[in-house]
């Protein structure tokens, strides 16, 4: 058969066919499908609108003092740790992992620096550098057992966790560091509770720290490649590894800084409540996952926004103050919390679904 022949049959066989190209199924239609998938492309929808819907809540509750700078910037000043050591938990989460062990390592990194500083006399510059350095330390070990000897993080951590708290206990032989002390002798150990004006309202240092922190970790993972690597690895590790992305190296970087914004937090809290104590701020590891929970990080990885942790623990400081100034039982926040972090893990399945 010669070529035009060929040809002509050719065009002869397309003669009454469509010229409609390929279709899918369109999934989203309807109300339901278009909020399910505007859920799923911005993860910190749902925590965001949960804030706002809280804070008019209780606005209408108690009047207008809730709706004070004093108020909020108290709120603020209150979730400031819980805020920074979220944060660490949340590159952990985002990778499908879970870290037991922030509170402890935040603790330790604050005793490390109360005692080169007065035990040994250091400078407390380079006390601080030392307990920051503690932090990296324990991320490393726990990036190194996860990345390296494949260990499941949360048998990780959970050991971790026991063995830096009785380090701390050992180490620091349970001795409280007054604040008075730190004033007079290192004033640098409370930096991050330094006050300030702006407007009508007064904010910390610390708070600063914990604002600038989010935002430039929201930026890192979603506009660099490293934080497009945290996502691949947290959603299916095996084709991460396929697509190039060293998988070993991403994991050991997630832990190391998530240990070295423990140290910070650690640092913060002595602005915090001013004194050095081993025995402060034990639950830092719950209430960081409950933050990151509410705030729609998935716990299965791979999915959601760190400002949503910024959001979940806002929402538990609302409902805190809230609840205290409308004089109810403490026991009543711990309820409500519940409720939020079983409501929020539904939702995340619910949302899930888009991709599936």
């Amino acid at each position: 058969m010669s070529e035009s022949s060929a040809k002509k049959d050719f065009e002869t066989g397309l003669e009454g066919a469509t010229e409609a190209v390929a279709e899918f199924e369109d999934t989203k239609k309807g109300f339901v499908g278009r909020v399910q998938h505007a859920l799923h492309v911005n993860p910190a929808l749902v925590p965001l609108i949960v804030l706002i819907a809280s804070v008019i809540l209780f606005g209408m509750l108690i009047g207008q003092r809730f709706f004070s700078p004093f108020a909020m910037t108290l709120i603020l000043q209150q979730v400031q740790i819980v805020g920074i050591v979220a944060a660490a938990q949340s590159l952990v989460i985002l990778t499908a992992g879970i870290d037991l062990s922030v509170g402890a390592i935040m603790v330790l990194s604050s005793v490390v620096m109360g005692q080169f500083t007065f035990r040994y006399g250091m400078p407390v510059e380079v006390a601080v550098m030392c307990g920051l350095a503690v932090g990296m330390a324990c991320g490393a070990i726990n990036g190194w057992l996860v990345a390296y000897m494949k260990l499941p993080p949360f048998i990780v951590t959970l050991g971790t966790w026991q063995i830096v708290l009785a380090a701390n206990f050992l180490y620091s032989a349970n001795e409280t560091i007054r604040s008075a002390d730190i004033e007079d002798q290192a004033p640098l150990l409370q930096v991050f509770g330094t006050k300030f004006k702006m407007g009508g309202a007064t904010l910390t240092l610390g708070v600063i720290f914990m604002l600038l922190l989010m935002v430039t970790l929201a930026y890192a993972l979603k506009q660099t490649a490293w934080g497009r690597h945290v996502y691949a690895v947290g959603d299916d590790p095996d084709a991460a590894e396929l697509a190039g992305v060293n998988v070993k190296r991403t994991l050991m970087s997630v832990y190391l800084i998530s240990g070295l914004i423990c140290a910070f937090a650690g640092w913060a809290m002595v602005g915090r409540i001013g004194s050095i104590s081993p025995t402060v701020g034990q639950l830092a590891n719950i209430e960081s996952i409950t933050a990151v929970v509410i705030g729609g990080i998935s716990l299965f990885g791979g999915r959601g926004s760190i400002l949503g942790a910024l959001f979940g623990a806002l929402i538990v400081g609302v409902f805190t103050l809230g609840l205290r100034l409308l004089g109810a039982d403490a026991q009543w926040t711990f309820l409500l919390i519940g409720l939020l972090i079983i409501a929020a893990v539904a939702v995340d399945q619910w949302i899930r679904k888009v991709s599936a």
